[in-house]
């Protein structure tokens, strides 16, 4: 199965490199540039993996920290995994129903037409 591309982000590595310690200090490097974001989306921008990142935020990161999309965006190739739909299993589905099967019913005294 082919390789599924993945990566890691490590912008607050490159902020800890740069003396900047506290998520909210980047509100107003952003600000400075035109971008304005709230302390909460600064804060998961920083935090955890971003999905999607528009590329003139990139662009702003790359400036302020005056490093390179090199640093903060670290490709990793993963092994091919299935999809999770295939994967996925109904509740309870991993306990097995061994020997406890339903009896097929039986209907007596009843005339068949």
């Amino acid at each position: 199965m082919a390789a599924k591309l993945d990566y890691h982000w490590h912008l607050r590595k490159v902020m800890a490199d740069r003396g900047l310690f506290s998520t909210t200090d980047l509100i107003p490097l952003l600000d400075e540039r035109g971008i304005t974001l709230s302390s909460s989306q600064v804060y998961r921008l920083v935090v955890e993996r971003p999905e999607r990142l528009s590329l003139k935020i990139l662009m702003a990161l790359l400036d302020i920290l005056d490093c390179t999309m090199d640093n903060l965006i670290e490709p990793v190739a993963t092994a091919g995994v299935e999809s999770t739909a295939r994967t996925r299993k109904a509740v309870g589905a991993d306990v097995g129903v061994g020997a406890l099967r339903p009896k097929r019913a039986r209907i007596r005294g009843a005339e068949r037409p």
